[in-house]
């Protein structure tokens, strides 16, 4: 939108320009300009980056029965599709519920104006009364992508790994074979690139951000110093605590999703990978038994009803949110909330429950800065149309992290406490804007904060408690595939939640009272809440009274179809990433999580979804072994 906005102007200028006078040779290098950044504009995303939409043939000459069905082009699904689809004896389909990212895509800075449109779904967490007071209906926004590379195709681009206990605990209730020297050599399989012709193109592609913010993350960098708080390279083993900048999923001032790298990159040389977009799944249909699942009903363009037979097996990737749905309105959830709905219970497993999230709370700093350069949103859109480059083709300060320890029980290189950043410029009323509407900010504190951005720079700071204990749960409210789900976060159920939240606050005060912080005036915000306001500012009972106002999702939503051994009655898939009591059924996204992991959520999920695909694939190889010596 904004790009199209500069458009119009350059356009306007030159129609409206007061001239004495001229041959025309300035008119055409004008022109020359105009259509150059047309040009560059169109180039941002090709329609050939993305795979090709198998709905024509689909609707015309039906569907065959395919080896995998694959639900969710997301940052899971694109992984697991690409790598089952490098064996040429098996078919693979993919069912996207969305299409083609738009362009603000793949411009990194303009992550937040996908989450209002079409290409998100809109969900919202039911009010709990201890959390997202500040925001409409005191409800918090889940927006979750709805389009090739789903809620990697509009995220913030941070590729956190987590950390060894993340995973060594996982490993320690059962779930064998994910522990994190298991899981690691994942991590290093999508980031490493294909070395010679029999491997697939389009692994993970990780690379730096260009720093166009530096007079805001030097302050930030020196109070993390000034709080002894260590500068580290990369958080890998040995490093997890302290500040530094996180690589990213771009390339060129460009986003590369899993959608476009694993998915996109080869689907075009592989007949036996299909893609179809805007399906959307209702319904699994099971054998008699409910042993096998046999077909997978979908709409195609939201209107045309279709179903796909399974040879092998059904792969549902589609996320925290929407793969439990999918499994409700198919028979497979808690008796508990499929029975009253009239639904068939072919399996009573507690999908849905073990919720998890990184609540985050959002603190402001007003930073003094001089009126905003009218030029510099024109010069910056030129700079990253012409060459990808300038403050367009990074997140700005979101690149810069840090990971702090404040609770001494568990082990002193693990952090539980995520320092994320944000700042907006004087005078970004439609940065502003995108953030309050990606938040769903309330009326007077949409108003405050617009006419804030009038007069300074504003550095949001977010602090995250990295190992929630409250747990939430997705129910789905009716037997329909359109109305939305039942969202509890969960957030603060839990007082520890509460507890480490405080602390995280704290340390925001902390650098607050830096001395950097001070020399250069930042300042934080009182916000006009006026149930707080009855409390001494930045008194605990003050920051209690915040945090359940500004706390909302930190977008990292998992474990709600949780991984387990087979005697754990509290999971729904065991370690092979198999539904209970489905032969031929897998969930292969972030649901299967066990515990959040500490960090952003993304490369985790990529990497079960690379260790999923192998699950798969060993599989098979094992059953025709068994098949040839008469084992099966």
């Amino acid at each position: 939108m904004m790009l199209a906005n500069v458009t119009s102007l350059l356009g306007l200028a030159a129609a409206q320009c007061p001239s004495a006078g001229g041959v025309g040779a300035l008119n055409t290098l004008v022109s020359v300009l105009v259509e150059g950044i047309l040009a560059a504009q169109c180039n941002l995303s090709n329609p050939s980056t993305w795979p090709e939409d198998h709905a024509k043939q689909a609707f015309r000459h039906g569907l065959d029965t395919y080896d995998f069905v694959v639900i969710g082009a997301g940052s899971a699904g694109s992984v697991v599709a690409s790598r089952l689809s490098e064996n040429p004896q098996w078919n693979v389909l993919v069912l996207e519920a969305g299409g083609d990212p738009p362009t603000e895509s793949e411009i990194p800075s303009l992550y937040l104006t996908l989450q209002n449109t079409s290409h998100s779904f809109s969900y919202f967490t039911e009010p709990n009364g201890l959390s997202c007071k500040a925001f409409e209906n005191e409800r918090c926004h889940w927006p979750r992508g709805k389009m090739i590379g789903g809620s990697g195709a509009m995220n913030g681009l941070s590729f956190i790994p987590g950390n060894r206990y993340d995973y060594d605990r996982w490993c320690s209730e059962g779930n064998v074979g994910w522990c994190y020297d298991n899981v690691w050599p994942y991590f290093q399989k999508a980031t490493t690139p294909p070395d010679n012709g029999t491997h697939p193109q389009g692994y993970v592609v990780l690379n730096h951000q260009g720093r166009f913010n530096n007079d805001i993350t030097s302050v930030l960098m020196l109070a993390a110093a000034e709080l002894q708080q260590p500068m580290v390279e990369d958080f890998v083993e040995g490093s997890y605590v302290g500040y530094g900048y996180v690589k990213g999923t771009l390339a060129n001032g460009l986003r590369y999703s899993t959608g476009k790298s694993y998915l996109g990159k080869i689907a075009h040389s592989r007949s036996n990978l299909k893609v179809i977009k805007n399906a959307l799944v209702t319904k699994l249909n099971f054998d008699r038994a409910a042993q096998r699942v046999k077909s997978v009903e979908f709409l195609m363009q939201q209107k045309i009803p279709m179903k796909v037979k399974i040879a092998r097996e059904a792969i549902v990737s589609a996320g925290t949110v929407d793969t439990p749905k999918i499994l409700m309105l198919s028979g497979i959830g808690p008796a508990a909330v499929l029975k009253p709905l009239n639904l068939t219970l072919h399996h009573n497993l507690p999908v849905g429950e073990n919720l998890q999230d990184h609540v985050i709370v959002w603190t402001f700093f007003r930073l003094p800065a001089e009126p905003p350069n009218a030029w510099a949103k024109l010069n910056a859109t030129y700079q990253y149309l012409l060459k990808h480059d300038g403050p367009l083709s990074t997140t700005g300060v979101a690149s810069l992290v840090g990971f702090i320890k404040a609770d001494a029980s568990i082990s002193p290189m693990y952090p539980d406490i995520e320092l994320q950043h944000i700042a907006i410029r004087r005078g970004d009323v439609e940065g502003m804007l995108n953030l309050l509407k990606t938040l769903r900010m309330k009326t007077n504190l949409k108003d405050y904060f617009l006419k804030e951005i009038e007069k300074s720079d504003i550095l949001g700071i977010l602090a995250t408690p990295l190992r929630p204990i409250s747990r939430g749960i997705i129910k789905i409210k009716s037997s329909s595939y359109k109305d939305p789900p039942l969202i509890n976060g969960g957030y603060f159920n839990e007082n520890e939640d509460m507890e480490l939240m405080m602390r995280g606050l704290g340390y925001v005060e902390f650098m607050e009272k830096t001395s950097v912080f001070r020399e250069n005036n930042y300042g934080l915000m009182q916000l006009p809440l006026m149930e707080c306001d009855r409390f001494r500012f930045k008194s605990p009972a003050y920051w209690r009274c915040y945090a359940s106002f500004m706390s909302t999702t930190g977008f990292h939503p998992v474990g709600t179809v949780k991984m387990g051994a087979e005697n754990d009655d509290s999971a729904c898939v065991d370690p092979e990433l198999m539904v209970k009591g489905v032969e031929n059924l897998r969930v292969i996204d972030a649901s299967i999580m066990p515990y959040i992991t500490s960090g952003n959520t993304n490369a985790p999920t990529i990497m079960i979804a690379e260790k999923g695909a192998d699950l798969i694939r060993e599989y098979w190889r094992m059953r025709e072994v068994k098949k040839r010596i008469g084992w099966w």
